[in-house]
């Protein structure tokens, strides 16, 4: 009896070294311990470059085919957030975007990455900039591990259409959370 529990203690901790999953993780070397994210829009009363930040990530799910990036802002004051970075189709042997991939015009992202329509109404990324003495808003920058090559959408995929087809085909999700005030003139 001895010997059976030791046996079974054995396999037991075997077990959980050998199918231990390792944690699916976002991170950026631009947005620095604080987590704040400069006033990067160019529109609506904003002056900066729309340069999106750098992301690296690690660990993606078993079976991963693909990814896609958003940010939000869940703070938008819309009723439903606002969409400013929705880029998918990124090959599953990828794993970083750098500072700026997200303008369309740079050509910085993987070549077979689709950057889709943003709530700004253009393709690429939109960066933060919040109605003056809005107060603080979260920018939620979300990394999606899908299930297939390609999501079938284009271009011009709104964010409601893209944010089903991720609903449908998400493995797993890693997000990072930045924060950007617009303090009032």
């Amino acid at each position: 009896m001895k010997k059976a529990n030791i046996i079974l203690i054995a396999f037991i901790c075997l077990s959980n070294t050998l199918f231990a999953q390792k944690t699916f993780t976002l991170k950026s070397n631009d947005l620095g311990g604080q987590a704040t994210v400069e006033e990067e829009f160019n529109g609506f009363g904003c002056t900066g470059k729309n340069q999106s930040p750098q992301l690296s990530w690690e660990n993606a799910p078993e079976g991963t085919k693909s990814f896609a990036i958003t940010m939000y802002d869940p703070d938008a004051p819309t009723g439903s957030g606002w969409w400013h970075w929705l880029v998918f189709d990124i090959p599953a042997d990828v794993d970083q975007l750098v500072s700026g991939a997200g303008n369309v015009k740079l050509d910085l992202a993987p070549k077979q990455a689709i950057q889709s329509i943003t709530d700004y109404g253009m393709r690429g990324y939109g960066g933060p900039c919040p109605p003056e003495g809005d107060g603080l808003h979260e920018y939620i920058i979300t990394i999606y591990a899908l299930k297939m090559d390609k999501l079938g959408l284009d271009q011009n995929a709104n964010p409601a259409t893209v944010g089903y087809y991720l609903w449908s085909n998400t493995l797993g999700k890693a997000s990072i959370v930045a924060y950007y005030q617009r303090e009032k003139k």
